[in-house]
């Protein structure tokens, strides 16, 4: 695999994976942002395992491109929901989501394009 790709996929996994854990903490600063929004702690803890289910296919995925591949695109749908909720409660904090969707993307492409 690319050197790249890697690169990607290990800053990605470590993004989802630091995101994933202040959701299962119930971290004050990502309760107060996903109140803004709309999410439930319930709802907050299920996106942590989510997150955290995302990190360990990233990484694994770098050693079995099918699986990093799949994570990519789960990452990508998440973000791209994650936005969604921030437009549909007019939060204008969503620059963060923003660039990890980006980030999520550049991934998904280099691991696409390096067998």
């Amino acid at each position: 695999m690319h050197t790249a790709a890697v690169v990607l996929s290990i800053i990605l996994a470590l993004v989802m994976l630091g995101s994933g854990v202040a959701k299962l903490i119930h971290a004050p600063n990502v309760v107060a942002m996903m109140q803004d929004v709309n999410v439930t702690r319930e709802q907050m803890t299920v996106l942590g395992v989510i997150e955290v289910a995302a990190t360990v296919g990233l990484i694994i995925g770098i050693w079995f491109r099918p699986l990093g591949i799949a994570a990519a695109i789960g990452v990508i749908l998440y973000f791209s929901g994650a936005i969604t909720a921030h437009l549909r409660a007019h939060d204008p904090n969503k620059q963060g989501a923003v660039i990890f969707l980006a980030l999520a993307i550049a991934t998904l492409v280099l691991l696409l394009l390096n067998p």
